[in-house]
Order: structure tokens, then C-alpha cells, then sequence
């Protein structure tokens, strides 16, 4: 049997039992498809690495969870409390760029990058985020910078800041204003490390997280219990500072680093990569680095349906959709879904019968459930020898309403209508704790 490719350099001691093992694979494609060999390879290459034989780490794997269902970590917090805190923090944070622009016209401001990553803030604040309380290290936190306003609204919550810094957004002179991103410079008793421009933030996390070893190798610091995290977004990985140093950070095997990078699939004026998959392509690009990289892109609401997918053919609708349709989609009706997506094949309809069109439009995202997520950060804290990054699925202005959600131009968005206001107030359940009536117009634009 000829063997192509590197292997045919090497020498076969046992040319029948090699013949077995290839008739075997062929046998499996032939009786019951591709999907199923590939499960089995899959399979096969897993225990491999497990015995250590040593074989060469795959770059890529489905376009599903990493952590399969079973072997989530059991979500230790509140879900309707911490619920309840996310919606007024989403909130304040909108209301806060939507007053800048009114104020001043062009201000500025971000509106949708937070909305999108709401849960991956809160669930690090909530449950892994240390401080530095009785003398230790803590962590450090490099903050994506179009997300500021979220972390405002969180401190404004927690009464670090109070309603005229709000008010101040991006309105410096004169005193008690917000920096437009994280500054130490210009706010030093509220932000650390400066992440804008873009890029900034993922370079320094790693020499960060490299000088913490440094500083604990030499017993100049005990940062032992010190993690890094490092928030990013995936059209931030095309500039050049983010991905430059990734190579080291698993050379020096800094398993106290934590990149979460929020995969909106958008820029700043449409896909980050409309014909392709993004989180595919970064998957490739950290392991060949040498990173551990978790995958946190279907909600639980899809577990069920994987779970029922014997044939292999959701799998295989997952793995060849691009980006641009999966953005399409994500905020398209429940019967748009059917018809398009689970539509292509009768297997994949039947999968969905039982769902009403309602259920389908609702079928969440990873990087929106507070289950998966904190099942993703625990595995990062877990996981010894090198970094790690969690790779979260999100949708761009996710709650903001039909006229904002994945809209190529959801990024340049600034303002918002009194309707858009009210759209918001429903979609996060506030609708008993913010005024409803036109008379209090102007007190739902600064709630």
C-alpha cells in the first residue's frame, strides 16, 4: 500500500495491520458517511493525546461548545439576582452614551460593544475577579475599550460613581467627567491599564501576565493567586499589536493569563469576516500557538438539539455556514430560521418541530448564557502549563432592539429614539422599574 505524504519516509513494520486500520476508516465513510469518521478520528486523536503518543494538535474542531454539556461546573451564583443587576447595568450604560449625544451632538461614545458583552463582564466580576484586598496582588484587568460605559454603570451600581459622572460622559473639562476609554492617566483612581488604541490592551495582558511570574519566580511579589484577563474584540484581532506576542505567551507557558474574546462577528462598519468564520480562524491561529482555546458559541437552548442530532446533519449546517449568514439569521424571525436554515434538509426540520417559531428566534448565543460562560472561565482557571482564551459568540448591540442588533452599521450608533428607549426597557424586563407614560419622557433619558 503506497502511504503519501511525510509518512511514506518512515518505515511500516506491520504493512497488514496498517491496511486494517485504513480499510476499517473507509468501511466507516462508506456504511455511515463522513460525520461519522470524523467523530471517530476525532475520538481516536483525543484518547492519543491523553496517552501521550504525541501527535500534532489539531488547529481546529467543530463549530460547537468546547465543554460538552456533562462536564459543565455546576453555576454556584444567583440567576434571577445577577439577572436583575446585568439589566440595570445595561441600562445605565445605554442611557449614558444616548444623553452624551443629545447633550452634544457627535460626542460620541459606544453603545453596542457592551450590550453584546454584558455576561462576559459580569460573570468575571460576579464569581473570578480578585481584588486586592488584605494585601494581595489581585488580578489584573485589561477592559476591551468600547465597553467603558458598561463598566461606569457597573461602578455607578456600585456607588464608586455617582449621577454627575454619568452625566459627564466624555466631558472632561471642568472636572468630575468619564474618560471616553480606560486611562490611568486621566481617571488614576478608577482605571489601571489603558487599552486604546486598539490592540494595546491584548500586547501589555501578556507581558503583564509575564512580569507577575517574573515578580513571583524572584520572591519579589507573591502573585501566585494573581490571574490576567484580558477582554478583546475579534475585529480588534486584526491589528497587528493584538496577535504580534501570542507565541510567547505559551512559551512561557503563562497559565495565568485569560484572553475573552466577544465574537460579534462585526467591525467597525460590518462582518469581520462575512464569507468565513472568524471564531474557526482564531481557534487555528491560538492553538498552533500553543494556547488552550475554549469555544462558548451555542446557548443551552442547542444542547438538546445536538444532543438529537444522530445523523450528524446540524453539525454539519454548523460547520459550513459562514458568519455573514449566521448574522443574517441571528436576528431574523423564528419562521425565517425554519424555513432557511433547519429548512435545507428534512432531518434538521424534523430536529426543531417541537419548537414554536417564537422558540427559534430566541435560540441564544454562547456568549449571552451565564451557564456556559462560567463553565468556560472556571476550565481557564483550571487549566495548567499554558494561556488560555475563551472565544464567546455574541450578537452586536444584543437587546438594543430590531433597528440596532447586527446591523452592519450598529457600531457608529449613538443615539437612540424614545421608542428605541422603550424597545430596550422591555427586551431586559424593566418594565416595572422605569416610568411608561409620555410625561415621564424625559426621565426614562436619564433613569
Amino acid at each position: 500500500m503506497k502511504i503519501d505524504g511525510f509518512f511514506h519516509q518512515l518505515p511500516d513494520i506491520d504493512p497488514v495491520e496498517t491496511r486494517e486500520w485504513i480499510e476499517s476508516l473507509e468501511g466507516v465513510v462508506k456504511a455511515e458517511g463522513p460525520t461519522r469518521a470524523r467523530f471517530l478520528m476525532a475520538t481516536v486523536l483525543n484518547r492519543a493525546r491523553e496517552l501521550q503518543v504525541g501527535t500534532p494538535a489539531t488547529v481546529s474542531t467543530p463549530y460547537i461548545n468546547t465543554i460538552p454539556t456533562e462536564e459543565q461546573a455546576t453555576f454556584p451564583g444567583d440567576d434571577q439576582l445577577e439577572k436583575r443587576i446585568r439589566r440595570f447595568i445595561r441600562w445605565n450604560a445605554a442611557v449614558m452614551v444616548v444623553k452624551a449625544n443629545k447633550r452634544s451632538e457627535g460626542i460620541g461614545g459606544h453603545l453596542s460593544t457592551f450590550a453584546s458583552s454584558a455576561a462576559l463582564y459580569e460573570v468575571g466580576f460576579n464569581h473570578f475577579f480578585k481584588g486586592k484586598a488584605d494585601g494581595e496582588a489581585g488580578d489584573h484587568i485589561y477592559f476591551q475599550g468600547h465597553a467603558a460605559p458598561g463598566i461606569y454603570a457597573r461602578a455607578f451600581l456600585e456607588r464608586r460613581l455617582d449621577e454627575g459622572h454619568l452625566d459627564r460622559f466624555r466631558r472632561e473639562l471642568g472636572g468630575h467627567g468619564l474618560s471616553s476609554y480606560p486611562h490611568p492617566r486621566l481617571m488614576p483612581d478608577f482605571w489601571e491599564y489603558p487599552t486604546v488604541s486598539m490592540g494595546l490592551g491584548p500586547l501589555a495582558s501578556i507581558y503583564q501576565a509575564r512580569f507577575n511570574r517574573y515578580l513571583h519566580n524572584r520572591g519579589l511579589d507573591d502573585t501566585s493567586n494573581s490571574r490576567v484577563w484580558c477582554f478583546v474584540g475579534d475585529g480588534e484581532t486584526d491589528e497587528p499589536e493584538t496577535l504580534g506576542s501570542i507565541s510567547l505567551a505559551a512559551r512561557e507557558n503563562l497559565d495565568n493569563l485569560t484572553w475573552v474574546i466577544n465574537c460579534n462577528l462585526q467591525r467597525l462598519d460590518g462582518p469581520v469576516r462575512g464569507n468565513g468564520k472568524i471564531i474557526q480562524e482564531l481557534e487555528a491561529v491560538f492553538r498552533g500557538a500553543g494556547w488552550n482555546v475554549i469555544k462558548v458559541i451555542w446557548g443551552s437552548a442547542w444542547d438538546e438539539l445536538l444532543a438529537n442530532d444522530v445523523d450528524g446533519v446540524l453539525l454539519d449546517k454548523l460547520n459550513t455556514t459562514v458568519d455573514g449568514e449566521f448574522q443574517r439569521l441571528g436576528t431574523a424571525p423564528g419562521q425565517v430560521i425554519r424555513d432557511e436554515f433547519f429548512g435545507s434538509d428534512p432531518r434538521l426540520a424534523q430536529l426543531v418541530d417541537h419548537l414554536s417559531d417564537e422558540q427559534l428566534g430566541k435560540l441564544p448565543r454562547g456568549g449571552h448564557d451565564y451557564h456556559k460562560l462560567y463553565a468556560a472561565y472556571n476550565k481557564a482557571a483550571e487549566l495548567k502549563g499554558a494561556p488560555s482564551v475563551i472565544l464567546a459568540k455574541t450578537i452586536k448591540g444584543y437587546t438594543l432592539g430590531p433597528d440596532i442588533e447586527g446591523r452592519n452599521a450598529t457600531h457608529s450608533i449613538k443615539k437612540m429614539s424614545n421608542e428605541q428607549l422603550a424597545t430596550l426597557r422591555v427586551r431586559i424586563g424593566l418594565e416595572d422599574d422605569i416610568p411608561r407614560s409620555e410625561e415621564h419622557t424625559s426621565e426614562l433619558q436619564s433613569h
